[in-house]
């Protein structure tokens, strides 16, 4: 995942304050130099880093910081609220015109991933608005590109308008919104064509679809593993064409991701959303807060709180807590529990964005083995549907015909129902409003017990508000 050295150098050079009772000059410039070169390893902009360690330090040294009771505290949270501040402090949505259809334009460099993202835009304003969006297949440079949208469109159900690739693409643009106005689409995501580098006739083209579409957004779509490249593009094409956002493909990456840190304070332009993967749902809203607290290692219980609620409607929330509160969880939930925790991204990932989990020893090296959990479906599939619903008839000649018919040892049957037991006990705790033990030091920073109930609840509390507010 992109920002992990990142994460461990800052959090390395802010440790060290954390040991000390008192914190001197000296140590907060010790720590800015660690901090400058994280960043600049990191592949952050140059003046981006001066600019975010001048203001670190200024606030680092003034004396309310230095004379107060947890000067090392005070200090992550300067570093944080600058962070959130470089990466744009607010979150910004998309920007809908008044009158349908709001116009999306997509621009960028060939191969950024502007199709695909076309897809799970489309499906993004699907799932949260019930829109009806168009997509128009801008891009006759490249007959995959095309197909491409059409297969995404057949997915998720969305027209795609194209006229084959011996149309000029303005005119194809013209045409599809002719007929997105006369079906009242909401929506038009216009995919255009990139090259592999800027030139006059790109920049004419997108120009002249810019003039006939009259977008509400032009989104600049870049590849974060381009790194220091990714702001000189946005640059060029915010200098030419006035983009209204960015969007950060690729993030899952084994890449620096310091574009994402430069690009917004370079350009000006908010970053709106990144992908994180393949899948269509691989799309997260940009909550500066929350990118900064992730790249701080404080975790980021709010997008999961978000994620899991996507995959769930509250009838099966209320089922499954009536489940676990009888205790009748059981085979065919473990199941269904193992799809949607699947479906809702890396295992390792999402342990992450729990406070506190990026500090525990060896969590760098968890890795879930997508075929672990296949083999444990295979093992239940392989259960009589009265074993699956009472797991107490699961006797040892049992347990060896599902090792045989799974494929798997009875070694690995007895494990695997050693953990099902051990999550369901652990599941009535959590519902009885016990914490489980040990579950308190998954927060950090000293929360426990009723605290941390208590930050659960509001975290909790505030996504309820938000989704109301959307639904309105």
């Amino acid at each position: 995942m992109a920002f992990e050295s990142l994460t461990e150098r800052l959090q390395a050079a802010m440790s060290k304050l954390r040991k000390k009772g008192k914190i001197t000059e000296a140590d907060v410039t010790e720590m800015m130099r660690e901090i400058r070169l994280a960043l600049l390893e990191a592949d952050v902009n140059l003046q981006v880093v001066k600019h975010f360690t001048k203001q670190v330090r200024e606030r680092a040294l003034g004396t309310e910081v230095l004379d107060s009771l947890s000067p090392a505290q005070q200090i992550v949270k300067i570093v944080d609220e600058e962070l959130t501040k470089t990466l744009g402090s607010e979150t910004v949505g998309i920007e809908k015109s008044p009158k349908i259809p709001t116009v999306i334009m997509m621009v960028g460099l060939q191969g950024a991933g502007k199709t695909t993202f076309a897809g799970k835009l489309a499906n993004h304003l699907i799932k949260t608005e019930k829109a009806r969006p168009m997509m128009i297949a801008g891009d006759v440079y490249r007959p995959a590109a095309i197909d491409q949208l059409k297969v995404l469109g057949q997915q998720l159900d969305v027209p795609v308008f194209d006229m084959g690739t011996d149309v000029s693409p303005v005119e194809i643009v013209r045409q599809g919104m002719e007929v997105a106005r006369e079906k009242k689409n909401d929506y038009v995501l216009i995919d255009t064509a990139g090259r592999l580098h800027i030139d006059e006739g790109l920049m004419e083209e997108l120009s002249q679809i810019k003039e006939i579409a009259q977008p509400n957004e032009i989104l600049l779509v870049v590849d974060a593993m381009t790194g220091q490249d990714a702001v000189n593009v946005a640059q060029s094409f915010n200098d030419q064409l006035g983009i209204t956002g960015v969007i950060i493909t690729k993030l899952d990456g084994d890449t620096r991701g310091g574009a994402a840190l430069s690009i917004r304070q370079v350009t000006g332009a908010p970053i709106k959303f990144t992908g994180t993967g393949e899948k269509l749902t691989d799309l997260e809203v940009f909550h500066p807060d929350r990118m900064s607290s992730r790249i701080l290692g404080m975790g980021d219980m709010l997008t999961l709180i978000e994620k899991a609620q996507q995959d769930y409607d509250e009838q099966k929330a209320e089922e499954l807590a009536r489940k676990m509160k009888e205790n009748s969880f059981d085979f065919n939930d473990f199941i269904e529990q193992l799809d949607q925790v699947m479906g809702m991204g890396p295992l390792e990932d999402l342990l992450k964005m729990i406070p506190g989990m990026s500090q525990v020893p060896g969590i760098e090296n968890v890795k879930v083995d997508p075929k672990d959990v296949e083999r444990k479906k295979a093992m239940v599939y392989s259960m009589t549907p009265a074993e699956r619903e009472d797991p107490d008839l699961l006797n040892p000649s049992r347990r060896r015909r599902i090792a045989a018919g799974s494929g798997n040892s009875v070694v690995e049957v007895n494990r695997m129902i050693k953990q099902f037991k051990e999550s369901r006990k652990m599941m009535q705790q959590m519902s009885k409003g016990s914490m489980p033990a040990g579950m308190d030091q998954m927060f950090g920073n000293g929360i426990k017990g009723k605290m941390g109930k208590m930050a659960m609840n509001r975290m909790m509390k505030k996504t309820k508000n938000r989704k109301k507010k959307r639904r309105k």
